[in-house]
């Protein structure tokens, strides 16, 4: 599906491709039928790599755990901390008490959920031996206690006032987890869906507590197939993960009905800083200056996104509006590269990691291009989502891209950029080690006034641009995309699955044929 795109040039065969194949097949599968038992079926892009919240990191499987497991907290669309399975009150400047809401659920085994199984669910995390990549948000917490099963105590060794946003991670019961039930292999938590079976590395089935509705994910990692599908009625719905010109053609579709919202998922290009080629600064920012940004945001995502220079969008509580990012000028790439070392004669060679999702590799063919137009040979390597996904996690990488899903709150920055969170501490995974950088990072958390806190984010947001381990990309839109006689999903501004707590299937299933014009 990769196609080359250049300053000037961007090739459209290949989209006329795959909108002339959508075209005919539509025509073919326009008016099928749904298949005949209840169950929703839902296509996903990736597998959800671990489904014991205690561990997972990545989007898929922090969406499919919010469905699994509750939490204390969560957020509003504004991304400030809500109650959700307690309340709470600031005792002392380092003790929070959190009360749990007495109509809570229990847990899907049968046993009630308790102060216990909070406390138990986080020493767990905060014990170094079980090694889990949330701990290095939570090592604030000094001591925990649950004098009766209402109450948790939370006692810090330093004052947060952010603290309550921290504790959104899913409550697992505490007998299951000193049994070390395998968590990730069959999920037992107290959220709205009870969690069925896996059939193999393609299907989860779920069923949502309150009417033992069916929820069938499936793996299909291909955006084109998971269309046909969609258009054949093997599946219910999509969200996100599509190629823009694909979903601006399924517009069109009678048959389908869409939803679309601003969001705030943050794409970027990441580095090992500890490699001798990427790990130079001048080079970052000759690739920083090498990627024409506004041409790949119009050209390949139709303007579904718009430019990043930071983690949090400006206008985010901790958002830095004053940022000015990278302009596209190969010539200043040229003369940083040169700098470096580098020359026609002696090119910067780097191998970019992805996965194999299409759209992924079309970008990656894009930056492919646009670099090798200032001297820089990059090697695409594209793999399967678990291979990818494992070898960024383990520091196997020169130059990859990825993309940070439903951040909401700044403790991001120690988890990704300090030195502390090399993994498996946490997600520091170029190696990042920086002193001023953890100065700025130690400073903001120890600071107790939110506008000073704020400040300090804004400027270590400003020395990570000029650092950058990371070259920003762009922010992405969210996409729903149902067949229409699917009613009540509402999409939520960070992408997650919540929508499946209120989605319902018509009982009319005729639908409309399509027709040329």
């Amino acid at each position: 599906m990769a196609c080359v795109l250049t300053h000037s040039n961007f090739p459209r065969l290949i989209v006329c491709k795959h909108l002339l194949i959508l075209t005919i097949l539509t025509l073919v599968v326009g008016c099928s039928e749904p298949p005949p038992d209840n169950t929703l079926r839902f296509g996903l892009a990736n597998t959800p790599a671990n489904l014991d919240p205690r561990f997972a990191t990545d989007a898929t499987s922090a969406r499919l755990n919010r469905l699994l497991y509750s939490r204390l907290v969560d957020f509003d669309e504004a991304a400030r901390p809500i109650p959700s399975l307690a309340t709470w009150e600031q005792v002392s400047p380092t003790h929070y008490r959190f009360s749990l809401e007495p109509t809570r659920q229990a847990f899907h085994h049968g046993h009630k959920l308790t102060a216990n199984d909070v406390k138990a669910t986080y020493e767990f995390i905060l014990n170094p031996n079980n090694v889990s990549p949330h701990r290095s948000s939570l090592t604030l917490i000094s001591d925990i206690q649950a004098p009766t099963d209402d109450i948790v105590d939370f006692h810090l060794n330093k004052p947060d006032q952010l603290f309550p946003s921290y504790l959104v991670i899913g409550i697992l019961p505490a007998n299951l987890i000193h049994s070390r039930h395998p968590f990730h292999e069959h999920p037992i938590g107290n959220g709205p869906f009870l969690f069925i079976n896996r059939s193999d590395d393609t299907h989860w089935r779920l069923m949502r507590h309150v009417d033992h509705q069916y929820v069938e994910f499936l793996r299909i990692p291909d955006p084109t197939v998971r269309i046909l599908k969609l258009l054949a009625g093997e599946i219910d719905m999509i969200q996100n993960d599509l190629p823009p010109e694909l979903t601006n053609f399924l517009e069109k579709n009678d048959n389908l009905h869409i939803q679309r919202r601003p969001g705030a998922t943050f794409s970027y290009l990441g580095f090992n800083l500890q490699d001798p080629i990427v790990g130079q600064h001048d080079v970052r920012q000759a690739i920083a200056h090498a990627i024409d940004r506004t041409s790949i945001i119009h050209h390949l995502l139709n303007d579904t996104a718009h430019p990043a220079n930071a983690l949090f969008p400006p206008e985010h509580w901790v958002g830095n509006s004053t940022l000015s990012g990278y302009e596209y000028d190969p010539q200043r790439a040229r003369t940083l590269l040169q700098q470096a070392g580098y020359s026609d004669s002696h090119p910067a060679r780097i191998s970019y990691k992805t996965s194999t999702d299409p759209i992924r590799l079309r970008l990656a063919t894009i930056v492919q291009d646009q670099l090798a137009q200032v001297g820089i040979e990059a090697s695409i390597q594209s793999h399967d989502w678990g291979t990818f996904y494992g070898d960024i996690k383990t520091g196997r990488f020169q130059m990859y891209s990825l993309s940070w899903v439903g951040l909401k709150t700044p403790d991001i920055f120690r988890y990704v950029f300090h030195s502390d969170s090399v993994p498996p501490h946490g997600a520091n995974r170029g190696r990042f080690i920086d002193t001023h950088s953890d100065y700025l990072i130690e400073q903001a958390q120890a600071t107790q006034n939110l506008h000073e806190k704020g400040a300090i984010y804004r400027q270590l947001q400003s020395y990570l641009l000029h650092a950058l381990p990371y070259v920003p990309l762009w922010f992405e839109e969210h996409v729903f995309i149902a067949r229409r006689h699917i009613r009540g999903y509402v999409l939520s501004p960070d992408g997650n699955y919540d929508g499946l707590l209120t989605v319902t299937r018509s009982p009319s299933t005729i639908l409309v044929t399509q027709h040329d014009s």
